[in-house]
C-alpha cells in the first residue's frame, strides 16, 4: 500500500526560547517560540502591548535602535543563526520587515518607493522591471498613482506601497506588522486577499503580526497567540477560529467582553525549552 501521508513543510524560520529585554531592565518577551514554515502564513495574534512588534523586531535585528536586545534564546532562519546580522544581510538572504505605520518615504513619488525595495539586488535593470510589472499587476491602484507622492497617498495606498516596496527585493518570506491598522475593513479584506494571492502564486512565506485576529485567521495557516510577552496558544488557524476561548477573548462571541487566559483555569499554556 502506498503512503500518501504529505511530508512535513521545511521550516524557514524557528524562534526558540527567546527573551527581550529594553534598557537593560525591561523583560518584554518572556520565552517565545514560534516556527514559520516555507509556503505558509503564519499569524502572531494578541492585543495592543502583547509583545508582536518586538518579536518581529528581534527577527529582523531592529531592537538596538530601541535600546533593545535578546538576552536568550536562539534565532534561525534555515538553520543558521541570524540574531548577529544586520537587517541589510537578512534581506539579501531573503527575510524583509514591513514595519507598523507604513513607513513610506513620504517625499518619494510612489514608483521611488518600490524601487528602494531593490537597492540590494545585483540581477540587472531588467529582471527589476519585471518585478515592478509584477508589483503593479498585485497593485492596480499603485500603478495608477506610480507618480505621485507618497505622501498625499491614502492609508491604504501606503500600506500597499510598503508591501510592493518588500516585494521589490524578492523576499522567501515577508515579516508584516500590523497590515489593518487604520484601514476601513474593505480595504482590510482587499490587503489580505493580496497577502494570500502572494504566498500562492508567488511562494512567499508570511510572518504575520496582527490585532485584528478575526481577519488573521481567515486567511493564516497556523496562529500563536501572545499576551504579556508570553505565547498562551498555538494551533491551525481554523481550529484557532472554533476555540471557545478565542471566540470569546478575541472574536467578540462572548457578551461578556475580552478576557485574559490566565482567567481561564481551563487553559493550560505549553512550555517550550531549549533543547
Amino acid at each position: 500500500m502506498l503512503d500518501t501521508t504529505k511530508p512535513p513543510a521545511e521550516t524557514l524560520l524557528e524562534v526558540n526560547n527567546i527573551e527581550v529585554i529594553y534598557n537593560h531592565v525591561i523583560l518584554v518577551l518572556k520565552g517565545v517560540s514560534l516556527s514559520v514554515p516555507k509556503g505558509g502564513i503564519t499569524a502572531l495574534l494578541g492585543g495592543n502591548g502583547a509583545g508582536k512588534t518586538t518579536t518581529l523586531k528581534a527577527i529582523s535585528n531592529l531592537l538596538q535602535s530601541e535600546r533593545g536586545e535578546v538576552t536568550k534564546g536562539k534565532i534561525e532562519y534555515r538553520g543558521n543563526a541570524i540574531e548577529r546580522l544586520s537587517p541589510e544581510a537578512l534581506v539579501k538572504r531573503g527575510v524583509v520587515q514591513v514595519m507598523e505605520g507604513r513607513h513610506c518615504f513620504e517625499h518619494l513619488s510612489i514608483e521611488e518607493n518600490l524601487m528602494t525595495g531593490a537597492y540590494t539586488r545585483k540581477d540587472g535593470a531588467s529582471n527589476i522591471k519585471d518585478d515592478l510589472e509584477m508589483v503593479y499587476n498585485y497593485f492596480p491602484r499603485l500603478r495608477e498613482r506610480r507618480k505621485s507622492q507618497a505622501g498625499f497617498t491614502s492609508g491604504g495606498e501606503q500600506q500597499m506601497c510598503a508591501i510592493g516596496r518588500a516585494l521589490m527585493s524578492r523576499p522567501e518570506m515577508i515579516l508584516l506588522d500590523e497590515p489593518s491598522m487604520g484601514l476601513a475593513p474593505q480595504l482590510v479584506e482587499e490587503i489580505f486577499t493580496i497577502v494570500k494571492d502572494l504566498n500562492e502564486r508567488e511562494g512567499v512565506s508570511f510572518l504575520l503580526a496582527e490585532q485584528n485576529t478575526n481577519a488573521a485567521l481567515r486567511y493564516a495557516h497556523h496562529g500563536y497567540i501572545l499576551e504579556s510577552g508570553r505565547v498562551v496558544m498555538e494551533g491551525p488557524a481554523d481550529e484557532l477560529r472554533e476555540n471557545p476561548d478565542v471566540k470569546e477573548f478575541y472574536l467578540g462571541v462572548s457578551e461578556e467582553g475580552r478576557k485574559s487566559f490566565r482567567d481561564v483555569r481551563s487553559y493550560r499554556r505549553r512550555k517550550r525549552w531549549l533543547s
